[in-house]
């Protein structure tokens, strides 16, 4: 079933991105043959005739690709990556020789600026057939807004590395003994540490240090049993890094050990999007593409040391100032990072190669922080629950309470905690990439310019809305001014919740999802489109496209907010409880919606909604404290053996309750509480079409009570 829902979800996204690649390609010249472009990571595709410029194509689709030069070559601003291999998610093989061979203008931009190894020029770059295309972020005129910022959260501090200051014994023709036995010598007199061991990297480094600091160094010591690093003269700073690995983005914060201040913090896109939006997505591609795991672990790697240089640079410090690293991510996430094949995780049993917490040297995993650091990296709970919902529970500690408690952390894959200090249940639930905007037909990921809040007036129909970088609403004067600079682009996932939810209050949605047409009399926006309607939010502007909400839209919602509530619902059933105390949404998604929308679709179960509250990115807190405090490690170690896992996929349960939660709110459940707060629409007679006039069959049909 949970494949299905899976399945579905995609089904339904991908048909609204052909539509909209098929009108988009309709008006280019045709052509005998034509070819499947597909752009990541914002999902978007379209059919082209053969010989169409990579960025034409990307232009014509709404791809956000920079170009500043008119498309001739100059300005370099306008590179792309080709995915090559199998998408069996897309339906076709990418490979080189379907993009035009380097031609004469790409040779003279190479000429005197330099491009990556398998950048292309998108201007100068011919489809000539089936391919997936990465725009990379520096490529993008909208940068993506990554929002995994550190939360404010109390730790208690006991890392793991400390700082010792010693001054060590001279070496004479009296005393033959070694400068690592008398820097020993010296911490034990100084600092009471015995029995320390050395490796071979720091005795590489001991004699020059303790010459340089004229006798005088300062030592780091992990876990008071080994030393770790030795520098000259007096040191007071040491740092660590705390790492969410997510399927989307990837967001680091660079921690000060002794203080637990997080100096500077910084997120980019998960590199691994261009083989796959979603997990199975990438799992497939490492089935049908030897190699795929390698080059997916090279890739998150690789954005891994460019975070730890980011962060490195705003503190004004070195990389290899950094001595130890905690790491937090789905099952899938963590294998690739550890350079682990996840096909098992691709289909039942689910097996992971291991749910143990992992010590292992930064140098097993090619991070570019100091040679010596260590890396530790929270255990896995199961095969679809990984180290990041170990993070969750580390920084909720829904176990030291005895409310019952819904922990759920929003992603293209849901990761679901239920429970207090007496039992604790987890599992994971297809959700899809719709929740982020992806593959929706005007949907973005986070950027300037994209609609992230919507306000629908009840009788006029009219919308108002708010974009990313600008505090203005869209009738408030002085708007247009305001968001010249980015335009109004796209619309984010708290935009799509905000929307749907809007349009369902004002009636624009019935029930079960559908448009409704009939409204079409009351308000041009709600137009037909073939057999159902869609409602224009943003009308088009000069050269700016309109953004519609169409009916296949509304479809993926549905479909990822009834696969994640029927998880939950899931775990309500086998914990023997009706309604749960408190609900905290963790990820970047469940930190930026407003969490009485999410009630209002029925992607949460009912509760009072002052017990509803963003708990940011949990995942990554975690991920923090298991840096700051030696003590959480074994803490969590010991909780993910309690959890008590629910799969999903075999429960024969989970079809029934994602059925009922299709419907808005959901087909049965009352949502009492939320009914306190909000003015939910009567039910109405369905009728024979979906958004048309009732039909004679159902028009005698009354409207089911709530």
């Amino acid at each position: 079933m949970v494949k299905w829902a899976a399945d579905a979800v995609k089904a339904a996204a991908e048909s609204a991105a052909n539509d909209a690649g098929k009108m988009h390609s309709g008006n280019l010249a045709v052509s005998g043959r034509d070819a499947l472009v597909v752009f990541t990571p914002s999902g978007r595709r379209g059919r082209f005739p053969l010989g169409t410029a990579v960025l034409q194509a990307a232009r014509s689709l709404g791809v956000d690709i920079d170009s500043v030069c008119g498309g001739r070559g100059i300005c370099g601003r306008c590179q792309v990556l080709l995915a090559e291999g199998e998408f069996a998610k897309h339906g076709l093989v990418s490979k080189a020789e379907n993009l035009s061979p380097p031609g004469a203008v790409e040779q003279d931009y190479c000429r005197t600026q330099s491009l990556d190894a398998g950048r292309r020029l998108s201007c100068s770059t011919m489809v000539l057939g089936d391919v997936v295309i990465d725009v990379p972020s520096g490529s993008q005129v909208h940068k993506q807004v990554v929002r995994k910022e550190a939360e404010a959260h109390d730790v208690h501090l006991d890392p793991l590395i400390r700082l010792h200051f010693v001054e060590v014994q001279q070496p004479d023709m009296h005393d033959p003994s070694g400068d690592l036995r008398r820097l020993e010598d010296a911490l034990e007199f100084e600092w009471r540490l015995t029995d320390l061991a050395c490796d071979v990297i720091v005795l590489q480094q001991l004699q020059t240090a303790l010459r340089k600091g004229d006798w005088k160094v300062t030592v780091a010591v992990h876990a008071g049993q080994q030393i770790v690093a030795v520098w000259p003269g007096f040191r007071e700073h040491v740092y660590g890094l705390a790492v969410d690995v997510g399927s989307t983005t990837i967001a680091a914060h660079l921690c000060h050990l002794a203080s637990g201040e997080v100096v500077a913090s910084a997120g980019v896109m998960n590199p691994q999007i261009r083989f796959g939006e979603d997990l199975m997505s990438r799992v497939s591609y490492v089935m049908m593409n030897p190699g795929g795991d390698r080059e997916m672990t090279a890739a998150v790697r690789a954005a891994l040391n460019g975070l730890a240089l980011d962060v490195a640079q705003q503190a004004g410090i070195e990389p290899q100032d950094i001595l130890e690293a905690t790491f937090v991510g789905n099952p899938i996430m963590h294998h690739l990072l550890l350079g682990i094949n996840p096909v098992e995780l691709g289909g039942a049993p689910f097996a992971l190669a291991t749910d143990r917490a992992i010590t292992l040297w930064a140098v097993e995993i090619d991070f570019a922080i100091h040679r010596n650091a260590r890396i530790y990296v929270l255990p896995c709970i199961a095969g679809h629950v990984g180290a990041d919902t170990a993070g969750v529970i580390l920084a909720e500690r829904p176990d030291l309470s005895d409310k019952i408690t819904l922990l759920v952390d929003v992603g293209t894959n849901a990761e679901i905690v239920l429970g207090n200090n007496q039992r604790l249940l987890a599992c994971s639930s297809p959700t899809g990439p719709a929740f982020e905007g992806a593959q929706i037909s005007c949907g973005q990921r986070a950027a300037p310019g994209a609609i992230e809040r919507v306000r629908i007036d009840a009788v006029t129909l009219e919308p108002r809305f708010k974009v990313i970088g600008c505090e203005l609403w869209s009738d408030d004067p002085g708007f247009a001014d305001a968001v010249a600079g980015s335009g109004v682009t796209g619309v984010c996932g708290s935009g799509i919740i905000e929307i749907l939810a809007e349009m369902y209050l004002a009636g624009i949605i019935r029930h079960d999802g559908v448009i409704n047409g009939e409204l079409a009399a009351r308000n041009p926006r709600i137009q037909p489109d073939g057999r159902t309607f869609s409602y224009e939010l943003y009308q088009a502007t000069g050269s700016a496209p309109a953004l519609k909400i169409m009916q296949n839209d509304v479809r993926a919602i549905q479909l990822g907010k009834a696969a994640l509530y029927a998880g939950v619902r899931l775990l309500m059933e086998r914990m023997g409880i009706q309604k749960v105390d408190r609900i905290r949404l963790a990820g970047a998604f469940g930190s930026h919606i407003d969490v009485k929308y999410a009630m209002v679709l029925g992607m949460i179960p009912d509760c009072e909604l002052e017990q509803v509250s963003s708990a940011g990115n949990a995942a990554g807190t975690g991920a923090r404290i298991a840096l700051l405090d030696q003590r959480s490690r074994r803490d969590i170690e010991t909780l993910v053996r309690r959890v008590e896992k629910i799969e999903t996929a075999v429960e024969p349960r989970f079809q029934e309750f994602f059925v009922e939660a299709m419907a808005i709110p959901h087909l049965t459940a009352p949502f009492e509480n939320l009914r306190k707060v909000v003015t939910l629409p009567d039910r109405v007679a369905l009728g024979a079409t979906e958004g048309g006039p009732r039909g004679r069959r159902n028009s005698r049909r009354e409207a089911k009570p709530d």
